[in-house]
């Protein structure tokens, strides 16, 4: 029996100034439906009137972290997608805003594999982050260098030591229906 896949059929939006990274995308999400945005104007336009399974938000260019802000309001689970803001700042700051990952465009070969992989852990309710940094940590480690986390040292070793991933995890419930109706 075929493991189910987290892909097929989602309504996905990616957001890019770079048109080249936006074909790229469509075309190894396939599975998916894929809608592009190449400014901020026209990405917050779709997040607010569309409804999406998931937004892939480039950082630079279109003013990504902000989107990030929109989509978890609007309870979009989002994954930041970067080249050139790839540094601890801006994936602390994704963290602190909600995003479910953080992935260098480095890895575009293999989106479709980590973005199922990502949605497979979100819709069973494990840390898509404990997953990242599972599949990517030696990454981050060899960009950033050598005791890269020591910097921020408290943001980290809270984080290492639950993978919930505190205000980040705290705006979606925010934003989660289920969990308001409950009175949480």
């Amino acid at each position: 029996m075929a493991a189910e896949s987290y892909l097929r059929g989602k309504r996905i939006l990616a957001v890019d100034d770079e048109t080249d990274i936006l074909e790229t995308i469509v075309d190894i999400l396939d599975e998916a439906r894929v809608d592009t945005a190449t400014d901020y104007q026209s990405a917050s336009e779709k997040i607010k009137s569309g409804k999406y399974d998931l937004a892939i938000l480039d950082i630079m260019g279109v003013d990504g972290l902000k989107l990030l802000e929109e989509a978890v309001e609007r309870r979009i689970p989002a994954v930041m997608l970067t080249a050139h803001a790839i540094n601890p700042e801006s994936l602390m700051a994704s963290i602190r805003k909600g995003a479910i990952a953080y992935l260098p465009k480095e890895s575009l070969a293999d989106l479709d594999d980590l973005l199922e992989q990502l949605l497979a852990a979100y819709a069973e309710g494990r840390p898509p982050w404990k997953l990242l940094f599972e599949k990517l940590g030696d990454f981050f480690d060899q960009r950033f260098g050598s005791g890269w986390k020591e910097k921020d040292k408290s943001f980290w070793s809270e984080f290492d030591r639950s993978f919930q991933v505190g205000r980040g995890i705290q705006e979606r419930l925010k934003h989660n229906q289920k969990v308001l109706d409950k009175g949480i």
